[in-house]
């Protein structure tokens, strides 16, 4: 049986004290900082040399492997990897009600490893051999029973390269129409709207946390604003 949702339009105040200012730092003049005129995509560096990689963990979600790898230098250092299949993430939006401040789909759920509840944007794992548009689909009709007509891929990138191989992909998913929700025996999810204007307010207050949110949110509203959406 699907969850109940509860439908709310603002998820709290923000908090009454200001952030500290951050330590005083030292700033190099202009002058002194290297520019150049253009990113080149190919380094000019070598890439490592993997020497050998061992499974050291299996679990539902993720694999850890302890891979030695050899830097050009000679180097041979240890990393512990963490793979994953890659997951997607949906920024759906209505603007149905009104175009200059569509409302945004999100949801709120407690997370385990943060230990606190966090206001997100509906994101799953892809399964294996599954497309990634498809996985988006499956994903935002679990956790929020809705469809999107038009989809378009905003973005992928990667979550924490140091030590994750997960990738993200942000779809922007517009025509809605609203279902019921199956999210799984583990999910305990509540799911709301909120004008984009209020949701980036919530930013601004240090209300969301969630990485993947910051992003998809912060990179709609900049796309609208130069008219590339």
């Amino acid at each position: 049986m699907a969850a109940k949702r509860k439908q709310i339009t603002k998820p709290g105040a923000p908090h009454p004290q200001a952030a500290k200012p951050p330590a005083a730092t030292t700033i190099k003049p202009a002058s002194s900082i290297k520019r150049t005129s253009s990113i080149n995509p190919t380094s000019r560096f070598a890439k490592p040399k993997l020497i050998s990689s061992k499974l050291t963990y299996k679990g539902r979600v993720f694999s850890v492997f302890t891979d030695k790898v050899e830097e050009p230098s000679g180097f041979v250092h240890t990393r512990d990897v963490i793979r994953h299949n890659g997951s997607v993430v949906i920024l759906a939006v209505d603007e149905s009600k009104n175009p200059a401040d569509p409302e945004i789909i999100l949801i709120r759920q407690y997370r385990h490893a943060a230990g606190q509840f966090l206001i997100e944007l509906p994101a799953g794992r892809v399964d294996a051999n599954e497309a990634t548009l498809a996985a988006a689909k499956r994903e935002m009709i679990e956790e929020t029973g809705y469809r999107a007509k038009r989809w378009t891929l905003l973005i992928k990138y990667f979550a924490s390269p140091g030590f994750l191989g997960e990738w993200m992909q942000i779809y922007l998913a517009r025509d809605l129409r609203e279902g019921t929700a199956t999210p799984e025996p583990d999910e305990n999810i509540e799911i709301f709207r909120l004008p984009l204007s209020e949701a980036l307010a919530l930013i601004t207050a240090n209300k969301i946390h969630d990485g993947k949110t910051l992003i998809g949110l912060m990179l709609y509203d900049s796309a609208r604003r130069a008219g590339r959406i």
